[in-house]
């Protein structure tokens, strides 16, 4: 009965399978170990920032450029406090405020942006202290520059003047009249009675709706290769079911099963 498997057609139909399943496996599993590299990622970097409160602060230009190893780091830097602006939609233990930020102007002739601190409500530049005058030495979490999605940050665009929506190098250059750090640093005290902002983990390394797309990803895999496996029996069953009539005589001409009768 089972005679037509050595048709050209099916020969086909089972190499596709057979080289269709391992593929999908190797896509699934290799998204899930992405995941898994995200899932380490997070820990790695929550763990980081957590011991870097107990390390003893560099200077800046230490520590330039950031990324994952020096992201969250303790650093100083001296200079003299510039623009201030105002950050809104910021969340701090799940209430709804906004950011301070102060421009530092150091003696490199670049300024760093620095969060002094947090203030709860609608962004307004009356509520917000202003900065200390003269010559000052800020300690803080350097951070990496933000981009539109992290951390729940909108795009740049609509907001008064004297307001940013990220804390990026990018954004502000069109805001101040000089040169910006492509980083910035979050007090580890708050200022003027500021809340102080918790230094975050480096970009990338989160369990955010990338690393959700590729378990995502990995389910769809395997759910694959289910398909492709169910697909075969199926159009197997119809095969041998019409091979089983027309050996019985119960139909005239043999008409081979396709995939689209398969289906329905």
């Amino acid at each position: 009965m089972y005679r037509f498997l050595l048709t050209p057609r099916w020969w086909g139909i089972n190499v596709f399978v057979l080289l269709s399943i391992p593929f999908c496996v190797f896509m699934g599993s290799w998204q899930l170990g992405r995941f898994e590299d995200r899932v380490q990622d997070h820990r790695t970097a929550t763990e980081q920032v957590s011991k870097a409160r107990h390390e003893t602060p560099r200077p800046l230009k230490d520590m330039l450029p950031v990324d994952k190893a020096t992201s969250g780091k303790p650093v100083t830097a001296s200079g003299t406090y510039g623009e201030q602006l105002l950050v809104p939609g910021r969340k701090l233990d799940g209430r709804q405020g906004f950011y301070v930020l102060t421009l530092l102007r150091t003696g490199s002739g670049e300024a760093l942006p620095v969060v002094r601190g947090w203030l709860p409500g609608s962004a307004d530049a009356a509520k917000a202290p202003a900065p200390p005058a003269g010559e000052v030495t800020v300690t803080g979490a350097l951070q990496a520059s933000e981009t539109p999605g992290d951390n729940g940050v909108s795009a740049q665009g609509g907001l008064p003047a004297g307001q940013t929506a990220a804390i990026s190098a990018a954004s502000l250059v069109n805001l101040v009249p000089y040169d910006v750090y492509d980083a910035w640093v979050t007090l580890a005290k708050g200022d003027s009675g500021m809340k102080a902002v918790p230094a975050a983990a480096p970009p990338d390394s989160g369990l955010d709706l990338k690393a959700f797309q590729n378990l995502g990803y990995t389910a769809e895999w395997f759910a694959f290769v289910g398909f492709v496996i169910f697909m075969w029996f199926r159009l197997l069953r119809r095969e041998a079911e019409s091979v089983r009539d027309a050996e019985l005589g119960l139909v005239t001409d043999e008409q081979p099963v396709t995939v689209d009768a398969a289906v329905r």
